[in-house]
């Protein structure tokens, strides 16, 4: 994470963007109130907002959590994307 201050993110905006677009970096930038404001990638943003969403029912957010535990032990077996879309008929 890198932080700046608001004149220099004026200044430097479009190499800001930039470094936060490819390097998926979040720059902070300070005002003069104090307040802070993040620069963050669309994408990124969009996936923080979808894991939120996926997160905030508790009984969702333990289905999810058990299968990452699951994958991280080494439990069941990978199925390529093909196989999934031929058991459940989504083939053609």
């Amino acid at each position: 994470m890198l932080k700046t201050t608001y004149s220099n993110a004026r200044a430097n905006f479009a190499g800001l963007c930039d470094e936060v677009t490819k390097n998926r970096e979040i720059v902070i930038i300070g005002r003069r109130n104090g307040d802070r404001v993040a620069l963050i990638s669309a994408d990124e943003l969009e996936g923080l907002m979808e894991t939120a969403h996926l997160l905030r029912s508790p009984k969702n957010a333990q289905r999810l959590l058990t299968a990452l535990q699951r994958a991280v032990n080494g439990e069941g077996e990978p199925t390529s994307v093909e196989t999934l879309k031929k058991d459940l008929g989504l083939e053609g």
